[in-house]
């Protein structure tokens, strides 16, 4: 059996690339894996050769159904298939939502987050994560407008979670490692694309994870404000671009840095609470993740997450 010179090594990536979505219980199929492959760029004929060939990936890796996952964790097949029903059933639901936030005043980009991004909903009541840009200077006031939103959302037991708005000034992540290299490209921009390109832009060292990932894997119709509905959204922003909005700016960001202080002081915290952007992220994932990655990188026999 002959392996192209293109496949060897490509197979470890690959391998990790699996084993990564693994601790989501994410079977891939092989357009998911040429997207997020992790470390390398290849293309998609190079990647199915080695998918076909690589022993090293026969003896770790089944395919079922045209999905590729670790081979032990066969059952997470069916789940997938699970989890692509329960998001199907939420979409329209995310986008419905996603435009109506987008027609808020001072709202300059919204993108689907999360879990549901990947289509990866685990049932048809799950959360839909939200990261949303704002005007600068208005990150708090808008931030209030959007949890009126949530809570009439939460009347049709629909759960909303705008868990990270930002000013379109804070688009650079200070934190660079796999993790949020993958949330950045698992992003999909239901709202505001040229900004979105600016934060991929401004972003560009997660391509040194992800380099096949640089723009989303799913599109999504652009829902930005047009016509009467953008002409009332500039309108709102002229009644609340004035002393009574810095007011409310004000006062609202003081009033939720105090509520959220206790919360940002935790370990396992990486909240970001300022003037400029509401992450709350209180219960950091992301260091769990890597931990539990480089775990079975190891288990592996693979070298470190460099």
């Amino acid at each position: 059996m002959v392996i192209s010179q293109v496949a060897i090594g490509l197979d470890e990536q690959l391998l990790r690339t699996l084993i990564y979505a693994d601790i989501f219980h994410f079977p891939l199929s092989a357009n998911e894996l040429h997207h997020f492959l992790i470390g390398c760029k290849a293309a998609p004929d190079d990647i199915r050769t080695a998918l076909e060939q690589s022993p090293l990936l026969q003896r770790h890796v089944v395919n079922i159904d045209d999905y590729y996952v670790l081979r032990g964790c066969e059952q997470d097949v069916n789940e997938r298939r699970v989890h692509d029903q329960a998001s199907a059933s939420l979409l329209p639901l995310a986008r419905r939502y996603g435009r109506l936030i987008a027609h808020l005043p001072f709202v300059r980009m919204v993108a689907l987050t999360g879990a549901l991004a990947m289509r990866n909903a685990s049932h048809a009541y799950d959360d839909i994560d939200y990261l949303i840009v704002t005007k600068q200077g208005r990150v708090w006031l808008t931030r209030l407008l959007i949890v009126g939103i949530v809570r009439l959302a939460a009347l049709r037991n629909v759960a909303l979670c705008p868990n990270y708005v930002l000013s379109e000034t804070t688009l650079a992540q200070t934190r660079c490692d796999l993790f949020i290299a993958h949330e950045l490209a698992q992003m999909v921009p239901l709202a505001g694309l040229p900004l979105y390109r600016a934060m991929r832009e401004v972003n560009r060292w997660s391509e040194t994870w992800l380099p096949n990932a640089s723009a989303p894997f799913y599109e999504e119709a652009e829902s930005s404000p047009q016509g009467i509905g953008l002409a009332l959204q500039r309108a709102a922003e002229v009644i609340l671009n004035t002393p009574l909005g810095d007011m409310i700016e004000r006062w609202e960001y003081q009033r939720k840095l105090r509520k959220f202080a206790p919360q940002t002081q935790q370990p396992t915290s990486s909240a970001m609470i300022d003037g400029e952007q509401a992450k709350g992220h209180f219960n950091d994932h992301g260091l769990r993740i890597l931990g539990q990655y480089e775990e079975r990188l190891k288990a592996f026999g693979l070298a470190g997450n460099e």
